[in-house]
């Protein structure tokens, strides 16, 4: 226990915050095909009984070695022309779209939940209806999604098994252009690259990715299109369902029987569950970086000349005379091996042991730099 103590004032205590990133890519083989079950079940996806989103790992989801990954679902919104009563699970599709919109876009002045909007322009953007929601665990997110490192690519045209058409998401220059308008934190639009160039096009936003939450929302009009070669650059209010993606269903679809003449009538007629088939065996590719943030404060402990000479060590002292000195003459010597921080009433709250015993006399100075992290 100390028994000399020193009090750190402001100069002496500073803060810092480091951000740690990883690389996580998240190919179509994880998503989906790989773990197939005699029955061509997929082993690595877990459905539920209430049927409202399905989660995805990256190994048969029974094994102790499974990790979720991702949870995925769709809705839209009770103002979505695919709302209506008699369609399979339509009261859950739009209590799940209001849900995901209270916690990620809030309300309005008057006290009715936001829609989602295509540029964060809640006054008047076009509004995404009907969407898909990619839930990521906070596993791979950590902190948050790194800004401007996120990417989706998925086919948007052709059988499932035979995809003729790529599409990649990208949250093009979020890191100096993402909003704050969420009760959920920041976010950033993803904009579309057709393929034909590898370039975003920065007018045709495709969906919204929140950092923090580590949610990714994709409105449904991605899969609305003219044909194979050829993607529609209208991602507006309205949809078609007569065009988009023939035979929407999943590698294992045939024995389970979710298999959709396109996306739209996956959402009407198809279950929850059915449609998140049909977008994970799209899926080709996800990868971004997730951000860990690391906050630390740091205290400079000075030792003046005149400060810790001595030790209380009750082996430093016999018959009245200090051990290291040889005769009278010689200075006091210390050796510091340990610094500890205490509260201020003197309760000992963090210890910090440096690597080797450093010599203090009264002829030199010394600052002992220590982070504590948190």
């Amino acid at each position: 226990m100390a028994t000399t103590f020193k009090t750190l004032l402001n100069n002496d205590v500073t803060s810092t915050r480091t951000l740690l990133h990883e690389a996580i890519p998240l190919t179509g083989t994880i998503v989906s095909g790989t773990y197939l079950d005699s029955d061509g079940a997929e082993e690595n996806i877990k459905n539920y009984a209430h049927g409202m989103f399905q989660s995805v790992y990256d190994y048969p989801y029974l094994s102790s070695s499974a990790n979720h990954i991702f949870d995925l679902t769709v809705g839209y919104s009770d103002t979505s022309p695919l709302s209506a009563s008699a369609e399979t699970q339509n009261a859950k599709k739009i209590n799940i779209y209001n849900q995901m919109a209270q916690t990620l876009v809030g309300y309005n002045d008057s006290g009715e939940i936001r829609e989602f909007d295509r540029d964060g322009d809640f006054s008047g953007g076009t509004k995404m209806d009907s969407v898909f929601f990619i839930n990521f665990a906070r596993l791979l997110t950590k902190d948050e999604i790194k800004k401007g490192t996120f990417q989706l690519t998925l086919n948007v045209s052709g059988a499932y098994d035979e995809p003729t058409h790529d599409l990649t998401l990208y949250d093009t220059n979020a890191q100096n252009g993402y909003r704050v308008n969420s009760p959920a934190g920041e976010y950033g639009i993803l904009y579309i690259n057709s393929g034909s160039n590898g370039t975003p096009e920065n007018q045709t936003g495709a969906g919204l990715i929140y950092y923090q939450a580590g949610i990714a929302v994709i409105t449904s009009s991605i899969w609305d299109h003219t044909n194979a070669e050829q993607y529609s650059r209208d991602l507006g209010h309205s949809f078609s369902p007569t065009t988009g993606s023939n035979y929407f269903g999943s590698r294992a679809a045939a024995p389970h029987n979710d298999i959709y003449e396109n996306f739209y009538d996956s959402l009407t007629s198809g279950s929850i569950s059915g449609s998140c088939n049909g977008i994970r065996n799209r899926i080709h590719n996800i990868q971004f970086n997730n951000t860990t943030e690391l906050n630390s404060t740091i205290y400079f402990c000075r030792a003046n000349h005149n400060e810790f000479n001595y030790s209380s060590n009750p082996t430093y002292v016999a018959d009245s005379k200090i051990q290291v000195k040889q005769t009278s003459l010689d200075n006091p010597v210390s050796y510091i091996t340990t610094v500890g921080l205490y509260s201020s009433d003197n309760e000992l709250l963090a210890v910090a042991k440096l690597s080797e015993p450093l010599k203090k006399d009264p002829t030199n100075e010394l600052t002992l730099r220590v982070r504590l992290d948190y």
